[in-house]
């Protein structure tokens, strides 16, 4: 099945919008949140839904399905899309316009790729300096050339069992508690890829390409 594709409101410089593009893919399949059919215009993009409480952009008028919700609700436009795509038997997501701006939004879009990874889906968030990817005992995950640090951190508790082979500050074993973070800023060994394991816990990977 193809990859969903959620695009969300968070600010996006113009600049950066050819680094979004060039993960999009002709078989995608795109949701548009609210605010997000802003980036979609701009990345040049039709959705393949809306989905929206429409208060960061206006109810189009389209022919293109659209999902109507309430303002006042528990699931934000993006949880409600990756909820709706997972209905719809999609099990891979990327997800852009979901990190930057408002603080709280992006941890709340951070928690959806646990959210999936616990149910055995992939998900990736991609703005325009970094990609971030759950990593579970069930889910390791490797750094490859082309970024320029790599950072793991602990996510809703202490991680343990953490391995990190093929990186200038390797890890054998180890523990990065939630309340000490020191796992910022590694480096990737010239013709090396970074492999990265945990055994206990949860740990969110930052790839990060340029500041």
């Amino acid at each position: 099945m193809s990859r969903c594709v959620i695009i969300g409101g968070a600010p996006t410089d113009t600049s950066s919008v050819g680094a979004l593009r060039d993960y999009l893919r002709e078989d995608d399949f795109i949701i548009a949140c609210d605010g997000g059919l802003y980036l979609s215009e701009r990345l040049g993009v039709m959705p393949s839904l809306i989905v929206g409480d429409f208060d960061s952009h206006e109810r189009p008028v389209t022919d293109i399905e659209t999902i109507s919700l309430p303002c006042e609700k528990d699931d934000t436009d993006t949880v409600y899309a990756v909820r709706e795509a997972v209905r719809r038997g999609f099990c891979d997501f990327l997800l852009l316009g979901a990190s930057g701006g408002r603080l709280d939004h992006t941890l709340g879009n951070i928690s959806i790729l646990f959210w999936l990874a616990e149910r055995g889906m992939r998900g990736m968030i991609a703005d325009e300096t970094s990609e971030y990817e759950a990593v579970t005992p069930d889910a390791p995950a490797k750094v490859g050339e082309g970024y320029r640090w790599f950072s793991l951190l602990a996510m809703g508790g202490d991680a343990a069992g953490v391995t990190i082979r093929g990186a200038k500050y390797p890890l054998s074993d180890a523990e990065i508690k939630f309340e000490y973070q020191y796992g910022i800023s590694n480096e990737i060994l010239p013709g090396k890829t970074a492999e990265i394991t945990v055994k206990k816990g949860r740990l969110l990977l930052c790839r990060v390409r340029s500041e």
